[in-house]
């Protein structure tokens, strides 16, 4: 996989060859975004069963549930990772009551499962940027927040999949990118995508949002999401629920894309998703013009994502279509398990 931590000043691709260095990979964000740290914990649970020495299916199911235990503990909001692991453990599952399968054959299994759920993902992200990319208008100026472009994903992305979609269509369309604080994904990862892509871009702190939302030099924001609850309550990268509340005070579109497999039917509201609450050195360790910016000594509180209630969303896109409020009543039309 890329490390993302080394963007945009090197591009390094790393490999791993333990179930155990792949979730230590995801918990330090080597791998980031909801629907790549799924892919990879399901190439990490498919990777524990060629780890394992078991002899017989039952013996070898036992480890896969010891591994899938430590991959799932790696980040627990993403609730793509737990649905990746928990999709691979019920065909271990089926393969082990009665032992229908050998051992081998179960390693294959998985691993031909984790490859199929990494081609989904590419297959879904488009179709979600295809209805996403109706959102934006030619001429648009749209605010993106943290980085849900093909490295958040197995390729392609969520939100700056629409982006990327809107301007394959030939909209011209400009993109204001929030650096996304404490870990900058904005500043580091977005802005190196579009550079890719040759999608024009400004680079703006996150508080500077509100100000071109008033003046009228934004009419969309986008964003992707790594839970979202039955009424439409969506967790997302820190900064992302202020955001949100800009657009709705100034009356423009705010809209959350995320593939169904981000939506978590089993959580009334979004009250009930786990915070991720990570290092406080991410916030400490911030540097000004290469002097350090916190007092030596200083305390910090690093949560990782926020909560933005459903009433500030123009609407959630999916790969099956744009769900809209009531989100309780459109959300469970749109996600087929």
């Amino acid at each position: 996989m890329i490390d993302q931590r080394l963007l945009p000043a090197a591009l390094e691709i790393v490999s791993y060859r333990t179930h155990a260095e792949v979730a230590r990979a995801i918990k330090e964000m080597v791998v980031r975004g909801a629907p790549a740290i799924g892919a990879a914990a399901a190439f990490g649970l498919a990777l524990s069963g060629f780890e394992s020495k078991a002899r017989t299916t039952r013996d070898l199911f036992a480890d896969l549930e010891a591994a899938a235990d430590i991959l799932k503990a790696a980040r627990p909001t993403a609730v793509n990772l737990a649905w990746a692991v928990d999709r691979l453990m019920q065909i271990a599952r089926t393969a082990t009551s009665p032992d229908a399968v050998t051992p081998d054959q179960l390693r294959q299994l998985l691993l031909d499962e984790a490859q199929r759920l990494a081609d989904e993902d590419v297959e879904i992200n488009k179709r979600m940027a295809a209805y996403g990319a109706e959102l934006i208008a030619d001429g648009d100026t749209v605010i993106h927040h943290c980085n849900t472009g093909a490295l958040a994903t197995v390729d392609w992305g969520t939100a700056l999949g629409v982006i990327r979609m809107a301007w394959e269509q030939g909209k011209r369309i400009h993109v204001l990118v929030d650096e996304t604080r404490p870990r900058l994904q904005g500043a580091r990862l977005t802005a190196w995508e579009l550079e890719q892509y040759g999608i024009p871009y400004d680079i703006i702190s996150d508080n500077m949002s509100g100000y071109f939302l008033r003046s009228g030099q934004a009419q969309k924001v986008v964003f992707g999401a790594d839970r979202v609850a039955a009424n439409g309550d969506v967790a997302n990268k820190i900064g992302t629920y202020m955001l949100a509340l800009a657009a709705h005070d100034n009356g423009i579109p705010a809209y959350a894309v995320v593939p169904t497999s981000t939506i978590d039917l089993s959580l009334a509201h979004g009250g009930l998703i786990p915070i991720e609450e990570r290092d406080p050195a991410e916030v400490l360790g911030i540097q000004f013009q290469g002097e350090q910016v916190a007092p030596t000594g200083a305390s910090a509180r690093n949560p990782a994502f926020d909560v933005t209630p459903n009433r500030l969303l123009s609407g959630i896109v999916t790969e099956n279509g744009v769900a809209v409020a009531p989100f309780d009543a459109s959300l469970p039309k749109f996600v087929i398990r």
